[in-house]
């Protein structure tokens, strides 16, 4: 059964939630301000958080970046600050979707569904006997460690799933829609340029300067190949 950590603040949206979740076989556990969302999300280990933007004690934006720090359970947030600039913010803060109010518990559970499906990304067609490795690149798939020489990098959770999957495939493009289909699921419901941010993340981590990438190569219109240090 799930557990669903729920922060937010209004008891007239986290009600029904809670009832229309639990019928579908959620454990919820519902927070009403940022702190002791916070602590929930930390020490019960949910599968996944609700997170509202506008809380007491401690914003949205501020729960999500001390998530991140912590740990890599997906997060959907909810706003009604329906500004684009909002929802960018988001994804930059680690974010893996989001819901503008007002929403139906019908989208809201699709929304779940496809989430969760995500963190069970199927790694079994790649070698989990050896790391990959790609220039001085070396992913450790048992340990989920990526490497850059000796250095470790903290790659978030589907960051590595991303990188993976382009180095699995390292030489050739993969396209957008493979990649939405691999990593973030066919039933998808987010904002597609969230793949454009976690690409620019991952630059960050593995390139010496991310403007001009050796490593993860843009093929305009089509989608992204991993190339291997001596081959760019």
């Amino acid at each position: 059964m799930p557990l669903i950590v729920m922060i937010e603040d209004d008891p007239l949206i986290v009600e029904p939630v809670v009832r229309a979740l639990s019928g579908l076989g959620y454990t919820v556990l519902p927070a009403y301000d940022g702190a002791s969302g916070l602590e929930l999300a930390l020490t019960r280990e949910p599968d996944l958080v609700i997170l509202d933007i506008l809380l007491p004690a401690m914003d949205g934006w501020e729960v999500c970046k001390a998530i991140r720090r912590q740990s890599v359970v997906p997060i959907l947030m909810l706003t009604a600050l329906n500004e684009e600039i909002d929802r960018v913010l988001g994804l930059e803060l680690g974010a893996d979707d989001y819901l503008v109010k007002p929403f139906s518990t019908r989208e809201l559970a699709a929304r779940i569904k496809a989430l969760l499906r995500r963190v069970e990304f199927d790694l079994h067609r790649m070698p989990h006997n050896q790391p990959i490795t790609a220039g001085d690149i070396r992913i450790d798939l048992e340990r989920r460690q990526v490497f850059k020489g000796d250095r470790e990098l903290a790659l978030r959770y589907k960051e590595f799933e991303l990188l993976s999957l382009l180095v699995a495939n390292a030489g050739e493009v993969v396209t957008r829609a493979t990649i939405f289909d691999k990593v973030w699921g066919t039933d998808w419901l987010g904002d597609m340029r969230t793949l454009d941010v976690h690409i620019r993340w991952l630059r960050e981590k593995l390139e010496d300067d991310p403007s001009q990438p050796r490593y993860i190569q843009t093929v305009r219109g089509v989608g992204y190949r991993f190339v291997a240090g001596d081959e760019s």
